[in-house]
C-alpha cells in the first residue's frame, strides 16, 4: 500500500538510522548508513561525527558538492512481511561546516554526550515516496 506523506515523515523520523544515496562525478551510486534528526520544516540534518573516521573527506560530501541531489531511505524488515514497509525522502543536498546540533542531541544520547563538530549535510525533502504491506 503507498503511504500518504504524513505517516512517511512520521515513520522516517522514528528511524534510528537511515540509508544516504548520493552519486558523484563517477556516477557511481554510493550508499552508507547515517544518524539524522528531521526538524519540522522537512528538513534532515546529519552530522560528521567523532566516531573512528580516517579522514573528514568523505565521499558523500564530495558526492554532495558534485551533485546535491540525493535520497534517504528508512526500511523496517521483519520475517512476518505482512509488517513491512520502506519510506525514501529524496531532496536537495548542502554540506556546512556548523549546524545548529540540538535535534541531533535529542535524539542520540551519545550526540548529548558529545555533541558532534561537523561537518554536516542539510537536506531539503523535497518528495516523500512510502510503501507498507498493510
Amino acid at each position: 500500500m503507498i503511504l500518504p506523506a504524513d505517516v512517511c515523515r512520521r515513520r522516517f523520523g522514528q528511524a534510528d538510522r537511515v540509508f544516504l544515496a548520493t552519486t558523484g562525478e563517477d556516477l557511481r551510486p554510493h550508499l552508507v548508513p547515517v544518524t539524522f534528526a528531521l526538524t519540522s520544516d522537512d528538513s534532515v540534518l546529519i552530522a560528521v561525527d567523532h566516531k573512528p573516521k580516517t579522514t573528514t573527506n568523505l565521499r558523500r560530501l564530495r558526492n554532495i558538492a558534485w551533485n546535491p541531489l540525493v535520497s534517504l531511505l528508512a526500511d523496517h524488515y521483519d520475517t512476518d512481511w505482512t509488517h513491512l514497509w520502506w519510506i525514501r525522502a529524496d531532496g536537495h543536498a548542502r554540506v556546512t561546516p556548523e549546524a545548529a546540533v540540538e535535534p541531533l542531541r535529542l535524539k542520540y544520547a551519545q550526540y548529548a554526550e558529545t555533541p558532534p563538530a561537523g561537518p554536516f549535510i542539510h537536506i531539503t525533502v523535497d518528495n516523500w515516496t512510502g510503501w507498507s504491506y498493510s
